[in-house]
């Protein structure tokens, strides 16, 4: 059967691996670590995607800019600390290496740092499953749309054949502002009515629903 999408880009965080609340521990204890007001889940939870600077000044407004390398630094910390033990959400290993065996290309699109990413996909075993990634500190920060259009650039794929997957608005943003196709995914960081106000074309709710509308759709 032919391939509506040639190119199946994903988020990371919220997405793929388990971890949004991982996030959002730690960016409050990086706000407690520097005396500032800590931001409530649902505020940390919205900058989810975002590149890390941009995160910080949106859930934590109070942090001034002299101090923005201090709370990444406390903010690295408190995640690092912990990133080894997070999982990818049941059934993703097998989902990924399935749509590679059938001829998909593959690639990230995170707000996560290169670094960062890199550790990601060496913990979880999918790194070689992916023929491009893109992080939010070697392009523009979501929801500008320079990460996409790299991706298609360097794998020669057109828009229309390509679909972008995320769990936050920032996610469908991007998409829409690269004109490309959006699947939302509500396990992750962002509410299911939240994502669906942005019209992606579906919204699922289950990592089991993410792979049976893909087995379908894509």
């Amino acid at each position: 059967m032919a391939k509506r999408f040639e190119l199946i880009v994903f988020d990371w965080d919220g997405t793929l691996m388990d971890s949004a609340a991982a996030i959002v521990h730690a960016i409050q204890a990086a706000s407690a670590d520097l005396g500032l007001p800590v931001p409530a889940d649902a505020r940390a939870r919205h900058v989810i995607g975002l590149g890390l600077v941009d995160a910080l000044r949106h859930a934590v407004p109070e942090l001034v800019e002299a101090d923005y390398p201090k709370m990444v630094e406390r903010y690295r910390y408190h995640y690092l600390a912990g990133d080894h033990e997070l999982t990818l959400f049941d059934g993703t290993h097998a989902l990924i290496e399935s749509l590679h065996g059938k001829g998909h290309l593959l690639a990230v699109a995170t707000g996560k740092s290169r670094k960062g990413l890199d550790r990601a996909l060496g913990f979880s075993g999918l790194g070689a499953f992916f023929h491009a990634t893109r992080c939010a500190d070697e392009s523009f920060s979501k929801p500008h749309p320079a990460m996409l259009h790299e991706l298609m650039d360097e794998l020669g794929v057109a828009p229309e054949a390509c679909l972008m997957i995320g769990d936050t608005t920032h996610d469908l943003l991007m998409a829409k502002n690269a004109g490309v196709a959006g699947l939302a995914v509500s396990f992750g960081a962002h509410p299911a009515a939240q994502l669906l106000a942005e019209a992606p074309l579906a919204c699922v709710h289950a990592p089991v629903e993410l792979r049976a509308w893909l087995e379908a759709n894509a």
